[in-house]
């Protein structure tokens, strides 16, 4: 038996890089620098709560961090100082939609419905439904369980307070 030319050879299989990243890697990538500006807001937040001292302080030790600078900087830092600057004012907006005092919320959820409170208060560039997915999403990555539940019900009920006119755009009419 000899080899045909109308016979095709194989050919040897060679291992080829991957040419998508790694999920995780692609993720990254993907993150938006104000989720970014989220992130490390929450950051500052939860170590806020748990070490009470200068915001200074704390802003210095967040910017430290690698990644800082793919950030949406503005926006972390209305967040970050915006929160602890009015957490009473945000808690007294969030109370009357909680089930529990707020010393009762763990510091991530606290300080995610801070973020969204505060998004909602004053970042009017930002959609309303979207301070809440951002909120939500927050919660999923560093929050309990079920946490992402419980922010996205707060939010929701405190949006028609916060935004009347957009979020009655937004949702349909009740039916009668």
């Amino acid at each position: 038996m000899s080899d045909t030319p109308d016979t095709p050879k194989a050919e040897p299989v060679h291992a080829r890089p991957s040419r998508k990243p790694a999920a995780g890697m692609q993720r990254d990538r993907a993150k938006s620098a104000r989720r970014r500006a989220r992130e490390f807001a929450l950051q500052g937040l939860y170590e806020w709560q748990l070490n009470p001292r200068e915001a200074s302080a704390i802003d210095a030790n967040v910017r430290d961090q690698d990644e800082f600078a793919k950030c949406d900087r503005a926006h972390y830092d209305a967040l970050l100082h915006g929160c602890i600057e009015q957490h009473a004012q945000l808690d007294a907006a969030l109370l009357k939609f909680l089930d529990r005092p707020v010393e009762e919320l763990s510091p991530i959820e606290h300080a995610v419905l801070w973020i969204g409170a505060y998004e909602l208060t004053h970042c009017l560039d930002v959609p309303y439904k979207v301070a809440i997915n951002e909120a939500v999403e927050l919660a999923k990555g560093f929050g309990g369980t079920d946490g992402h539940k419980y922010v996205n019900g707060v939010l929701d009920h405190l949006a028609p307070s916060l935004r009347p006119d957009e979020v009655k755009a937004a949702r349909p009419a009740p039916r009668g």
